[in-house]
């Protein structure tokens, strides 16, 4: 049976998982970007490998971003420089890692210009990543927001830092795994630093 397609949330450095889900309905895909604003959600933050195991790097949103604004209209907080933690802790994390200098300067750029809008900000770096690990992705989007989609697989809310993931994934080697013991289904990036180009033959 061929799957139809499905239907997807647009991330910040998403998990594995979530390429997974691409790479199985790639010919099929509409992102999500009509939806309110859900908060505590993989749309602004992403999980990474630090020494001390996960760590939880949050991109803060403009107040008044609440659960009636929609996805495409949140504005990006500059309050503090979260850009500058963010980056710092990436370089921490993987600076030891075997890809972590290929795609460095390609990278850093998201951690230096500042973007309006959460939505466009992580479309940039999805974009990034895809070519990045060399995975051809037509996306379509939401032009209306639809509770349901007959024919599609719905994953607007199954991937989700307050779900326990049912997802299963073979390990790979990760810079800590030694301390922490290998972490599954973290941001995508910590599978780009640590397999580089191999990263597609894994999804």
């Amino acid at each position: 049976m061929i799957e139809k397609g499905a239907v997807l949330p647009m991330f910040y450095l998403p998990p594995v998982e979530y390429f997974v889900q691409l790479n199985t309905y790639k010919p099929g895909l509409l992102i999500e970007r009509e939806e309110h604003f859900p908060k505590q959600t993989y749309r602004n933050r992403a999980n990474i490998f630090s020494p001390d195991g996960q760590l939880v790097l949050t991109v803060p949103v403009m107040k008044g971003s609440k659960n009636h604004t929609i996805i495409k209209d949140v504005k990006i907080s500059y309050d503090f420089s979260w850009q500058r933690l963010h980056w710092q802790s990436l370089q921490a994390c993987y600076r030891r890692s075997a890809y972590f200098e290929y795609y460095e300067d390609e990278l850093v750029p998201f951690y230096e210009k500042k973007f309006d809008f959460l939505f466009d900000y992580n479309e940039q770096l999805l974009q990034f990543i895809l070519k990045s690990i060399k995975l051809k992705v037509d996306l379509k989007y939401t032009e209306s927001y639809e509770s349901e989609y007959p024919g599609l697989t719905d994953l607007r809310s199954s991937i989700s830092p307050k779900i326990e993931s049912e997802f299963s994934q073979k390990p790979y080697y990760q810079v800590f795994e030694e301390r922490q013991g290998f972490q599954k289904n973290i941001s995508i990036v910590d599978l780009l630093f640590n397999q580089g180009p191999h990263s597609v033959n894994y999804l």
